[in-house]
């Protein structure tokens, strides 16, 4: 059976760098497919689609709420031609009833020890409108190597220089931020891999440099100063999101090969001062998120923020504006204040500004917004920061004999580092 994965095309943040990473929903997904199955897949963002090929079954694999429109026309096409389309993916799963009026399946959750009863219903003609695992997740241990080769890799570099790849080696949150779906998608139980299937993953990745997606490392001291023990010897540099704010958790990181970390900056206390010192300290960069728009935050606010971000020396910092996705405390709250403007899923991008703020005015917020990316990046343009956080790990990496000669020549050229939405 020949199986057409489409990962839908979207917008770059204005202020983005135009890099693109290789999606980590896909190849998960397709490790959950039956052998019998063949998967083409193809990234939008960087190939057309060639909607005359020859296929069977069509899925589409849509991450966030700016891909949703462009996916719901991809199926359009493919469903007028009598094939058959199933959805899954993050924005699936927050937009599944508007998803249904454009499928012929949709999946909701975890694609582990699933798939072998789509393909079958698929096969014998009785594919179900929805497949609703939200509230039955597998087990962790089920989760094995994403199927990387199914990605065209020659296009996964920016300027020559290679792209990291992803990888997780957990599910599920503790947390239940206020503008974050993980909750409602994952659950509130945090799930970790079996750490050494986790670390064989990493291990058999053929590229050194590596982006841990876990939504927190910081949710289990002991799984986590262990996962970062058995990572010591491979010798892979990464980054990933926060990590536990502990000396001996610290260290641990640094000598697993801890590049940077993208670490929300929320106030401007002492403590985050010290966090941003810590990670510093240990050698490990770190990358601001800052979101605005929150109802504490004032315009005064945001301009004390944005001058506290250049004393405590973030090595860079992106700035989104809040933004009420669909099954997030933040949409319920605005919601039933009545303060969202607009339900347009292509403004949802963290970069506009869909609702009605506290203090100020939306066009007021998004006009701090272009404030915010223009005073922090002033004196040192985002290209020249981003240089030389590539620079960190290539020191990294030659001081234990992994850099690769082919990028010494680039180490004095921008390029594009992760970014996680």
């Amino acid at each position: 059976m020949k199986f057409k994965l489409i990962y839908p095309k979207w917008a770059k943040l204005d202020r983005q760098t135009e890099f693109h990473l290789p999606p980590h929903g896909p190849v998960v997904f397709a490790a959950a497919l039956p052998d019998y199955v063949t998967v083409d897949f193809v990234d939008e963002n960087l190939e057309p689609i060639d909607f005359e090929e020859e296929i069977d079954f069509v899925g589409i694999s849509m991450m966030l709420t700016v891909q949703v429109n462009r996916g719901w026309e991809i199926a359009d096409i493919y469903r007028k031609k009598g094939i058959k389309v199933i959805f899954g993916g993050i924005a699936t799963m927050l937009h599944a009833r508007e998803t249904m009026e454009h499928a012929d399946a949709v999946f909701l959750g975890e694609a582990e020890s699933r798939m072998e009863q789509v393909f079958d219903d698929f096969q014998q003609n009785r594919l179900q409108p929805c497949y609703d695992f939200l509230d039955q997740r597998p087990d962790i241990a089920l989760v094995g190597p994403a199927r990387r080769d199914i990605l065209n890799r020659r296009l996964y570099n920016y300027k020559g220089v290679q792209m990291v790849d992803l990888v997780h080696a957990s599910r599920g949150c503790r947390f239940n931020c206020y503008p974050c779906a993980v909750s409602y998608l994952g659950g509130r139980v945090f799930r970790p891999r079996p750490i050494d299937k986790a670390v064989a993953e990493i291990a058999g990745i053929d590229n050194n440099r590596l982006f841990i997606v876990d939504n927190s490392l910081a949710q289990d001291t002991r799984w986590e100063m262990d996962l970062f023990r058995e990572m010591i010897p491979l010798k892979k540099k990464w980054c990933s999101h926060p990590i536990e704010d502990k000396p001996e958790v610290l260290d641990l990181a640094a000598q697993a090969g801890a590049w940077y970390v993208y670490q929300a900056v929320f106030d401007t206390s002492d403590y985050i001062k010290e966090r941003i010192r810590r990670y510093h300290d240990h050698g490990i960069g770190v990358e601001g998120t800052i979101l605005l728009g929150l109802d504490t935050h004032t315009e005064d606010f945001i301009k004390r923020l944005i001058d506290f971000l250049l004393e405590i020396e973030l090595d860079l910092a992106e700035f989104t504006v809040l933004t009420p996705f669909p099954h997030t405390r933040a949409y319920a709250e605005l919601s039933q204040q009545n303060r969202i403007l607009s339900h347009d899923w292509n403004d949802y991008s963290a970069d506009k500004v869909v609702f009605q703020p506290k203090h100020m005015s939306p066009e007021r917020l998004q006009e701090l917004l272009a404030y915010a990316w223009d005073t922090f990046y002033q004196d040192e343009p985002q290209k020249i920061k981003m240089v030389k956080l590539f620079q960190q790990v290539v020191q990294k990496e030659m001081a234990d004999n992994t850099f690769k000669p082919r990028d010494r020549n680039l180490a004095g050229r921008s390029f594009g580092q992760p970014v996680h939405r």
